[in-house]
């Protein structure tokens, strides 16, 4: 998931780059959308795991 939103920033960034206004807010917001999935997913799979401790 990080790396689709990795992939959406740096189309966005080219687009802007050369004058493609549209499409590089768009990436950009598909971007920022996938990036903020990923952090609660990320944050629900730390707390998950602090709940459900360690297993021997």
């Amino acid at each position: 998931m990080l790396g689709w939103a990795l992939t959406f920033l740096v189309i966005a960034i080219i687009a802007a780059v050369f004058g493609f206004g549209g499409i590089a807010s768009a990436s950009a917001g598909i971007a920022q959308i996938l990036f903020f999935v990923f952090l609660v997913l990320f944050v629900v799979a730390l707390i998950a795991r602090a709940v459900r401790g360690r297993r021997v």
